[in-house]
């Protein structure tokens, strides 16, 4: 995309801390004026650009495409706005809709009020159009729309990824708490990882961040899985144009030289990791084995450990320090020459690692505030952290 002709303004939302990773995603693949927001970037793009956004990008949740925008200082201001709009431009009065509303620091207290006002606007007008109206889709609408409310501007969206793009496809089945599959690609991109060592997750649970290893070791595009996107319904939907993207991600994938490792001391949770592997078609790219995180022998040499231990209501205070202490334990005596990051929501836990993290940076883990520490594990951590517990 070499200028801006026939470009128009989209908004990619993400997760909070993963805003500038999606930026550099973005441009990346050409999106231009990139603009990173709070829990969004905004940029511009063609239809596409649009389409290698969905199928692209690890690290975002959904791809909308503003179509309205306005002042609103009271439900008839939302309801006159939205009802204008002509909507059988995007749809025909037989198609289904869905609407997501979000509103923050507004006069609008409740997000399925707006959603509501939105609805009732877009039938109106193709009642007064058609003498028809269309109907709602919950679960599988030919036209998902955004409204979103901050402060007294209205944005009006259409949502080209249609479920949020964290559904990859390849989950048949989770353990307790798993880890959102756009979290873990984000943890992974964050980590700076080259594609150059082994990668090893040693309390893998469902194997989610093992599977996004792979699929970014491999340059496996993050939608390779999902049955669909949104923009597959549209009208202008151009059907050559997102087969010939597709076509290029395959001539585009590369060879993972090193090994991608998983364990864990649930044998449910094993089970379940092997099962997604499979389906995923991915039981030659990730070795997993049931084992103790103190019994897992890694690779030697250099190497990145990425892992999303038991935090918050998932073990009680006395065995969530144990834990930690022994997590710490065994990256100073086995995991020489790794790199080692660490999510958590406990941040008291966190500190019985007993090595100084290197890096922190704040994630959200659903409505968990959490920090994702970076540990260099090298020959003298062990007397380190004796320095940094005094």
């Amino acid at each position: 995309m070499e200028n801006k002709k026939n470009t128009f303004q989209l908004i990619a939302k993400t997760l909070f801390g993963l805003e500038e990773i999606l930026a550099e995603e973005l441009t990346g693949i050409g999106a231009l004026d990139v603009e990173i927001l709070k829990r969004a970037v905004k940029f511009r793009g063609d239809n596409e650009l649009m389409y290698k956004a969905n199928y692209l990008c690890r690290t975002a949740l959904r791809i909308l495409k503003p179509i309205a925008g306005f002042e609103v200082n009271n439900e008839d201001d939302l309801y006159r706005n939205v009802r204008k709009t002509e909507w059988w431009k995007y749809m025909d009065v037989n198609d289904t809709l869905a609407i997501d509303g979000v509103v923050s620091n507004s006069v609008f207290t409740h997000s399925k009020y707006v959603a509501l006002k939105t609805k009732d606007a877009i039938v109106d007008s193709f009642r007064d159009k058609f003498d028809k109206r269309p109907s709602v889709n919950i679960a599988n609408p030919t036209l998902r729309i955004n409204t979103h409310i901050y402060k007294n501007q209205c944005t009006v969206s259409l949502d080209s990824s249609g479920d949020s793009l964290h559904k990859r496809g390849y989950r048949t089945i989770t353990d307790k708490a798993p880890i959102n599959e756009v979290l873990a690609a984000g943890m992974i991109l964050l980590s700076g990882w080259q594609k150059d060592c082994n990668f090893v997750d040693p309390m893998c649970g469902s194997g989610t961040i093992l599977i996004e290893a792979v699929l970014f070791a491999n340059n496996i595009p993050a939608g390779y899985y999902r049955k669909g996107f949104g923009f597959e319904k549209w009208k202008d939907f151009d059907a050559d144009l997102w087969n010939n993207i597709k076509k290029e991600s395959l001539t585009e994938q590369t060879e993972f030289e090193y090994k991608i490792i998983g364990s864990d001391s649930s044998h449910k949770a094993i089970g379940i990791a092997k099962q997604n592997k499979r389906f995923a078609r991915l039981h030659k790219d990730i070795e997993i084995c049931y084992n103790s995180i103190e019994n897992q022998i890694p690779p030697e040499g250099k190497g990145i450990l990425i892992t999303n231990p038991p935090y918050g209501e998932r073990l009680k205070s006395d065995d969530l320090i144990q834990l930690y202490k022994t997590i710490g334990d065994v990256l100073k005596k086995k995991y020489n020459g790794y790199t080692a990051w660490i999510i958590s929501s406990d941040l008291e836990a966190l500190k019985f690692v007993g090595l100084k993290p290197s890096k922190k940076i704040i994630l959200f883990n659903g409505p968990l505030e959490c920090r994702f520490a970076k540990y260099e594990i090298y020959e003298g951590s062990r007397k380190q952290s004796a320095v940094s517990s005094r």
